[in-house]
């Protein structure tokens, strides 16, 4: 793995990071500080300045660390059929968040890095996860061209990714007295959408 600033040991980077892990099970981003991570660790905060540079290339660490997560959790399904494939990437987008809505969350309420190795590291697992959605798609209609396989996975995805979001915070409503289920609708979207792209070739 790429070192952190200061090329400071990997040892000390692993207990960071088991320690930020520990705290994003029980609690949100908002509520780590330096110092307290620093006092987890057995360090002086200044330490872990030096290794990082700041508080915020730390978190984009663990925003690295979650992005890495999330590929994993799918890396099974690279030779899956196009349909369930789409549709096993969507359960599990949803499951990560369920299991770990903490670090979920840290992803898109903290700014991912905008320069330098992070912002390259993080484009690279970001590129890959949109890249699966996009081969699956163009597998499953081959008439979709690359910029139209690209466009259409940012749409999907954006739709999955709602859905996910509403789901955590219980804003999807209910039926018959049930909250709606998250899965079912994900589900349904998918089978929409991919029924929809059969005729593509015959629309065009």
């Amino acid at each position: 793995m790429a070192r952190p600033r200061q090329h400071a040991p990997e040892a000390l980077h692993a207990q960071v990071m088991a320690a930020c892990d520990a705290w994003l099970r029980e609690n949100p981003v908002h509520t780590l500080s330096l110092r307290s991570l620093a006092r987890d660790v057995g360090c002086a905060p200044s330490t872990l300045l030096k290794l990082y540079g700041s508080f915020s290339n730390l978190l984009q660490y663990v925003n690295i660390e979650t992005l890495d997560r999330m590929g994993a959790a799918v890396s099974w399904l690279e030779d899956a059929d196009p349909e369930p494939q789409l549709k096993a990437l969507a359960t599990a987008y949803w499951q990560f968040a369920q299991h770990e809505p903490h670090r979920w969350q840290m992803l898109f309420e903290y700014p991912l890095a905008d320069e330098g190795e992070l912002d390259e590291r993080q484009s690279h697992i970001i590129d890959a996860l949109f890249l699966r959605v996009e081969s699956a798609l163009k597998a499953h209609q081959p008439a979709l061209d690359d910029a139209a396989a690209r466009r259409m996975a940012r749409t999907l995805w954006g739709s999955v990714h709602g859905l996910v979001q509403l789901g955590l915070n219980d804003r999807l409503g209910y039926w018959q007295g049930q909250p709606m289920e998250v899965g079912e609708l994900l589900d349904q979207l998918l089978s929409m959408t991919l029924n929809g792209l059969r005729y593509l070739s015959e629309d065009s």
